[in-house]
């Protein structure tokens, strides 16, 4: 009982914190992007490109800029926009298109560069969601001569069909981001595209059978989805993927796709990279209607979805809100949110549990969808030491913030989020009131009005580049020599721009917090939740 008062208590005061910071924060529109540390500015570093989903680095100003719907690798020289070097036909109809680019490690000799791409079935760019491939997702490597990209071979196909019984056609939750890892080694975000089978820990299926028309409950390819697959640059399974050995015991088509995975039990993503401190890779992911998260990604990771989203202790506020009246159902109709667990205990022994499957709760969350987009470090200190090494996080929707841009710092070990200077995200959820609510988040501030962020990362000169399909620009983030006129009225209105600006001691002398000390510990059991 005492224990209950002591949550109410402490639940009390933290709303009342929360009212307070929320009154402080401007709620007018921002026309421009704006970023709450005066001594920092943004700038334009490219504009006129149509629905921009990433960059790529060739030189200090010389940049490969992919297209959502033209399909289009566009290259920029010094801010201009010279002309196509490649023109794919894709499907772009909702989340589809032209979504993610890596150049190889080896690129300045090889100069292959990686794709992940939707395929259009007539030809040419279309918009119908009927006119894909089953298997239209596709990563594919191409090789730069200094002028053309060309097509060298495909990598991988992955589900982008749906055509589910009862339901309209869909085209999202295709996930698309590519990046290498420090071992050389190819990662690819895949989304669930609705599909409800092994991989999103339904180990029979959404009803104790096959998935839809096409097969499932098991990983066979078109069900091969909801994960981060981890490939050789040949596009082969390597032979120290956490599944390989269960994978080729399993045998078949879906046995060779088990041998792919890196992690599973994942909704969708539109961000994904490595810390370049520590080689950790970080992911967002994308709740139905709560719990919104920010993973660090291990090997063998089942992240739970679809039986778990947020901390699994908060399973039955999961239930709660993806069956109230407003949220009701998870999008597929196949697995109703009314089957969501009661409790902790029955979605953990309800997981599909590969040999070696480790579950891990996020890093953070968001009880209500704030929808997170791309996410990037910042590789060194360009802005100022106090940023070096933190993580930055971008909105797939313009909702809150016209396109907020968060902030995060790493506690000490780099394991997991600092929250030592913010007691309302001690429980690393961030208790908002309602979808796209910013409540308890205004000391992740950092920018606004950046529209639908798809890509975040750090140039040459060691400066943020944060793309914004929305706007078709690309911003670049520096460091002032002196602060921007009239910042005085921003700092007074925005109480957390205090917060934000975070003057932290070096990594090397800050205390390790409890939380941190847990992580860097071993793991309890193999299906943990680490608080």
């Amino acid at each position: 009982m005492f224990a209950e008062v002591r949550r109410v208590v402490a639940g009390s005061r933290k709303r009342a914190v929360c009212m307070m910071l929320s009154m402080l924060v401007p709620t007018a529109a921002v026309a421009a992007p704006a970023l709450l540390d005066p001594m920092l500015g943004v700038t334009t570093a490219a504009s006129g490109l149509l629905q921009p989903t990433g960059v790529a680095f060739l030189g200090a100003n010389d940049l490969f800029v992919t297209e959502k719907a033209t399909g289009r690798v566009q290259r920029v020289l010094n801010g201009v926009v010279q002309g196509a070097v490649l023109d794919l036909a894709v499907n772009s109809g909702s989340e589809r298109g032209l979504l993610g680019m890596a150049l190889d490690p080896g690129f300045s000799s090889n100069g292959r560069v990686y794709l992940y791409w939707t395929e259009s079935s007539t030809g040419s760019d279309t918009a119908n969601l009927a006119d894909t491939p089953l298997l239209g997702n596709r990563v594919d490597r191409f090789t730069w001569d200094g002028s053309t990209l060309t097509f060298d071979q495909n990598i991988a196909r992955f589900r982008a069909l749906q055509a589910d019984a009862g339901q309209p056609l869909r085209g999202n939750h295709n996930g698309g981001v590519l990046r290498f890892g420090p071992d050389g080694k190819l990662y690819v975000a895949v989304g669930d595209v609705g599909r409800r089978g092994w991989l999103q820990n339904l180990p029979n299926g959404p009803a104790g059978g096959a998935d839809d028309q096409f097969g499932g409950p098991a990983s066979d390819n078109a069900h091969f989805t909801g994960a981060v697959v981890r490939l050789n640059p040949d596009g082969t399974a390597p032979a120290d993927n956490p599944f390989f050995a269960a994978g080729a015991a399993l045998g078949g088509e879906a046995g060779a796709n088990i041998q792919k995975l890196y992690s599973y039990g994942i909704r969708n993503s539109f961000g994904m990279a490595f810390d370049p401190v520590s080689g950790q890779l970080w992911m967002s992911e994308n709740g139905d209607d709560s719990f919104d998260e920010l993973n660090r990604i291990v090997a063998g990771m089942n992240g739970g979805w679809v039986q778990a989203m947020g901390p699994v202790s908060r399973v039955a506020e999961y239930k709660a809100i993806e069956t109230s009246g407003a949220f009701a159902g998870l999008q597929q109709i196949r697995w109703d949110s009314s089957n969501i667990a009661d409790t902790p205990a029955e979605a953990l022994t309800r997981l599909f549990m590969l040999p070696g499957m480790i579950y891990s709760d996020p890093e953070f969350s968001w009880k209500y969808a704030v929808a997170p987009a791309a996410i990037g470090f910042l590789d060194g200190d360009a802005l100022g030491s106090e940023y070096g090494g933190d993580l930055f996080v971008g909105a797939s929707r313009t909702n809150l913030d016209d396109g907020y841009l968060y902030r995060f710092a790493l506690d000490a070990v780099r394991l997991g989020i600092d929250t030592t200077l913010d007691p309302l995200l001690a429980d690393l959820v961030a208790d908002n009131l309602g979808k796209f609510d910013g409540t308890e988040s205004q000391s992740l501030r950092f920018g606004t009005g950046f529209g639908v962020v798809t890509d975040i990362r750090t140039g040459a000169n060691g400066n943020l580049f944060v793309t914004s399909l929305s706007d078709g620009a690309i911003y670049e983030i520096s460091r002032r020599a002196v602060p921007e006129p009239g910042s005085t009225a921003l700092l007074a209105l925005g109480l957390v721009a205090l917060v934000s600006t975070r003057r932290r001691l070096p990594v090397r002398v800050r205390r390790l917090s409890r939380a941190a000390a847990r992580r860097a510990g071993p793991p309890r059991s193999s299906a943990r939740s680490r608080r």
